[in-house]
């Protein structure tokens, strides 16, 4: 069975005040569905959009944006477990930082943490760690996170579902005609140094992170699929039929 990991962003899980309720119940509708013929993994966002919720800080001050991760990770965990109960779907939640894949110890001790949750027909749910990491020590965003994730997971695909449909030949915003590039084998230089600013307040990534963290995949030789974490008709499509009409595929392969 192949296993695959879901990165979902926090512009798709929370609206600014709540919970993004109707959109969460929908991702995990295609996660139980999807847990039928792979093993998959979720790397999910939103916990300081969900500690805003709660309690309103300003998420630009360093020891704020903790405090709102730690208040809105119970949040957050909650949510998804009265909606995978719906399913009987049982979780876990795992932490990580960046130094849990600088380590051979720690690396060895997370890989053997997901695969006994899989084993015994657990959903692992992961996030980086907010509390006890330094500045210095921060992915930056789940983009890249998730991309580590699935390396060390020896997962075969990473699924980042988005504010975006795919990835556009040029900005949508300012281009009407821009395109979603199917598929892309390969990444410039300067497609990662462009500007490109996240469409949330509580989303840390933008296009670069989606870029980077396909670039890592595809030079580990694995592949990463983007689309819409807003309507999930195209992951749906492509992950259970083989249908790719939306959504853009990063591979080395030939397709």
């Amino acid at each position: 069975m192949k296993r695959i990991v879901f990165k979902v962003g926090s512009s798709v899980l929370t609206d600014t005040n709540s919970i993004a309720k109707e959109r969460m119940l929908n991702l995990v509708s295609l996660l139980a569905e999807a847990r039928k013929k792979y093993e998959v993994i979720l790397v999910s966002s939103g916990a300081v959009a969900a500690g805003y919720t709660a309690l309103k800080l300003d998420r630009n001050q360093h020891i704020s944006k903790k405090v709102l991760a730690s208040a809105g990770q119970p949040i957050l965990m909650s949510s998804y477990k009265s909606m995978f109960d719906i399913y009987d779907v049982n979780t876990s939640q795992i932490l990580l930082t960046e130094d849990d894949f600088d380590s051979r110890t720690r690396t060895k001790i997370f890989q053997q943490i997901i695969d006994t949750t899989l084993e015994n027909n657990i959903l692992p749910i992961v996030n980086e760690n907010d509390i006890s990491t330094t500045p210095d020590q921060l992915f930056g965003d789940n983009d890249q996170l998730s991309a580590h994730v699935a390396q060390y997971t020896n997962s075969d695909m990473l699924i980042i579902l988005s504010d975006i449909e795919g990835y556009y030949d040029s900005n949508p915003k300012d281009n009407p005609n821009a395109t979603i590039r199917k598929i892309v084998n390969k990444i410039e230089d300067n497609e990662l140094t462009q500007a490109h600013t996240p469409n949330s307040q509580f989303a840390t990534g933008g296009i670069v992170t989606k870029l980077k963290a396909g670039e890592y995949i595809m030079n580990n030789n694995k592949e990463m699929f983007l689309c819409s974490g807003f309507d999930l008709t195209t992951a749906r499509e492509f992950l259970m039929k083989g249908i790719h009409n939306k959504g853009t595929l990063f591979s080395k392969k030939d397709n």
